[in-house]
């Protein structure tokens, strides 16, 4: 089998019968689709049953997340190489060949394409999703990781823009963190820094859907999850031995997240959302890197780690 498509879904029921759609409508037959429905408990179950086609897997499980639901699908996925797909957003005409032929002709680990936004029938484009920051000399052609020093954190994280070997993630064990969200933040900069073969395709091959239940369009209880992907992302520079190189754009990266996110966050959150930063804070202090926060950070996150830690509660850092 050539493609494993995997879809997490959990309440979907207003979108995935479009999402499912992209997938049968395309050009492209030697595929699989794995849909995992975590736990959902509107008609999302019985819109994936009304599809009667063999290429399409469904799993069941009680809700335990998106990155869980992808590790159950991609433990059972067949196919040589493995594209994501979230349950409100849709793939372009032609997807998968385009995809499955640029990773197969450069035998790549990840190939990168552009996302489209698409919002009540309108389509967008911006720079994130469109790849700019990669300058024409990558196009088509094969790049290593070290390659994108430069701009690694101006890279969208997002799985469903990539398209994966299947057998290079088995070989390096790349997994979604569990009970999270933000769980493609660990996994890209795991998976893109253990590649040795890249390559990106400057064409919109996905459109991701914007609309008031998105994880990313309201700042809720969803964004205390912030801290813990930040520090499984520091775990994973660290342990693998690629923190020296990346430390002054990754600190500035780690701080920023939670930082936006209490800036944005709803009122009845944000007491929960800076203890959580207090506690993370504090650990940093008493850790081996402290001096390199104070020491990489630019003035505006410095000031920010600095109140964090010099208040005694939400109220106290509020008025620093």
């Amino acid at each position: 089998m050539k493609l494993s498509v995997i879809m997490p879904a959990f309440n979907a029921e207003m979108y995935i019968r479009e999402a499912i759609e992209s997938v049968l409508d395309q050009d492209f037959d030697d595929y699989e689709l794995i849909v995992v429905d975590d736990g959902s408990t509107d008609d999302t179950l019985n819109i994936i049953n009304s599809f009667d086609d063999s290429r399409i897997n469904t799993i069941t499980q009680k809700r335990c997340g998106p990155g869980a639901a992808r590790n159950v699908a991609l433990k059972m996925a067949k196919g040589e190489y493995v594209m994501f797909l979230d349950s409100d957003d849709f793939f372009l005409d032609d997807a998968f060949r385009t995809a499955y032929s640029e990773a197969k002709s450069n035998d790549t680990d990840i190939s990168i394409f552009q996302i489209i936004k698409y919002h009540e029938g309108t389509f967008s484009q911006n720079d994130w999703f469109n790849l700019d920051n990669f300058t024409d000399d990558f196009e088509n052609r094969v790049f290593a990781p070290e390659e994108c020093c430069n701009f690694l954190f101006d890279i969208s994280v997002s799985a469903c823009q990539k398209i994966f070997k299947r057998q290079f993630l088995e070989d390096i064990g790349a997994e979604f963190p569990e009970g999270i969200y933000f769980e493609d933040m660990p996994f890209f900069f795991y998976t893109f820094l253990s590649s040795k073969r890249i390559s990106i395709i400057k064409r919109h091959l996905y459109a991701r859907r914007k609309h008031s239940g998105s994880i990313t369009e309201s700042v809720d209880e969803k964004f205390l999850d912030t801290v813990e992907a930040g520090q499984i992302m520091m775990d994973i520079f660290t342990e693998n031995g690629w923190y020296d190189t990346y430390k002054f754009d990754l600190i500035a990266f780690k701080i920023n997240g939670p930082r936006y996110a209490l800036m944005g966050i709803e009122e009845k959150y944000q007491k929960d959302l800076y203890d959580l930063i207090k506690t993370d804070y504090e650990s940093i202090k008493s850790g081996p890197y402290y001096e390199d926060y104070l020491n990489n950070l630019g003035p505006v996150k410095r000031k920010f780690f600095h109140d964090i830690l010099m208040s005694k509660d939400f109220e106290d850092f509020k008025s620093l």
